[in-house]
């Protein structure tokens, strides 16, 4: 049984609401204001701040309050640091990729197990999820980064500001390293939490076919 108390469906909503309504207030900012980079993080994060709801409702995949607010809380952080709290607060990029990560990891270890549990020709150990998991977030880490780095040269080239941007090497580095601490994260506690969304997927896509 778990030692923290998880969100009612009212209260995922409240805070999933407010969370929205603080990425629309962005929008709203960069249209006045002439800020493509405010219109253009706000629009993709309040999208995806609807996939968990879409998910649950069209595809009945179940998804409880608390991974709902995981995904949103991820995206939503990462807004308000490309709106500036990225430069003001020296940890708040940790803090983002670590919980972007998870949602990589969590997402790569739910197709994984349905998969597992899809075929009898196919059995993948426990063990080998945990590495899988770190795989997996620590490529698609590498693929972030160097699309940042294609982001800078356009800039440089173009002279138009781009909604990403890479700090030197050393940033680099260290966004690595805190998204494996997000994969660990997902590798340690996600055979608990999410083997019920992998047997949804199953039933929803494979199941179909």
């Amino acid at each position: 049984m778990s030692l923290l108390p998880r969100p009612s469906l009212q209260n995922q909503r409240r805070l999933t609401r407010g969370m929205q309504l603080i990425l629309a207030s962005l929008i709203v900012y960069g249209l006045l204001a002439g800020q493509l980079k405010a219109i253009s993080n706000g629009a993709i994060a309040l999208a995806i701040t609807f996939l968990p709801a879409i998910l649950s409702r069209n595809y009945a995949v179940p998804l409880d309050p608390w991974l709902g607010l995981w995904i949103t809380t991820a995206v939503f952080l990462h807004t308000l640091g490309s709106a500036g709290l990225y430069g003001r607060i020296f940890w708040w990029d940790n803090l983002t990729h670590a919980m972007s990560a998870s949602v990589v990891a969590g997402v790569g270890y739910t197709v994984a197990r349905a998969v597992d549990l899809h075929s009898e020709k196919i059995h993948v150990p426990r063990r080998f999820f945990f590495v899988y998991t770190f795989v997996v977030v620590l490529s698609f880490g590498v693929i972030w980064e160097l699309f940042e780095f294609g982001l800078d040269l356009v800039a440089l080239s173009t002279g138009v500001p781009m909604p990403l941007a890479q700090h030197g090497l050393d940033d680099t580095v260290r966004d690595l390293m805190f998204n494996s601490l997000g994969a660990l994260l997902v590798a340690v506690f996600g055979q608990a939490h999410l083997t019920g969304v992998a047997s949804s997927v199953l039933d929803r896509v494979f199941e179909e076919e």
